[in-house]
């Protein structure tokens, strides 16, 4: 896969019946956003049926019940769907360990299979936005401004503002240090960096950038 801009990748998020695939959850929801430039130019949404009951606590969590996912599609069908959508990007999602799971087992049940990577826009927000009070998406909607879109803990909604808010520490890594282009691979990194290294690493991106630029005057 190309080297590719930050803000042109999905942004995804699941609704379970649990934590883990591992001990029998599945998907209840998918929801997702492609972004093209920082602009959502496509959206993905489908419930699905996980082929039992899902618990009292999760249908109060999410709002989503047993009744609406009666007559929905099984997840393998959902999920093959799902890949030709994710197909040839990058994906972004919020606490990205718990999705990245379950993408990669429903996507093993639909027999299909997915090659891009992932970052994890709640570990970028702890460097980037490290003076708000939490990094609950929640909290982050209200901390940097973005709009919010819905309901959280439906998976659209969640994916939408997940969005926006990768969006808007895109748009402060420019504003603050100078970087006119940002790279996934470059937010992927700043990622697994200490907070404490987060400024020395954006400004070296900066550097970089000058140098370039210098090269080419």
């Amino acid at each position: 896969m190309q080297k590719s801009l930050a803000d042109s990748v999905i942004v995804l998020d699941f609704e379970t019946t649990g934590l883990s695939p591992q001990y029998g959850d599945r998907a209840i929801e998918i929801g997702a956003v492609r972004l093209e430039q920082g602009r959502i130019v496509d959206r993905f949404q489908k419930l699905m049926n996980p082929g039992f009951r899902i618990s009292r606590f999760i249908e109060e969590y999410t709002g989503i019940t047993n009744e609406m996912l009666r007559r929905e599609p099984p997840c393998e069908e959902v999920m093959a769907e799902f890949a030709g959508f994710i197909e040839g990007h990058h994906y972004v999602a919020h606490n990205a360990s718990f999705d990245r799971r379950f993408l990669e087992a429903e996507l093993k049940r639909a027999k299909r299979t997915y090659t891009g990577e992932c970052c994890c826009s709640l570990l970028v927000s702890r460097r980037i936005y490290q003076d708000a009070p939490n990094h609950k998406l929640q909290t982050l909607v209200a901390h940097a401004g973005v709009a919010r879109t819905g309901s959280f803990h439906r998976a659209l909604a969640d994916a939408e503002m997940t969005a926006y808010v990768w969006q808007s520490m895109i748009e402060r890594v420019r504003s603050q240090y100078g970087v006119p282009v940002v790279f996934f691979d470059q937010m992927r990194e700043l990622s697994k960096l200490s907070k404490l290294y987060a400024h020395r690493y954006l400004s070296s991106l900066a550097e970089s950038h000058e140098r370039e630029q210098e090269r080419q005057d």
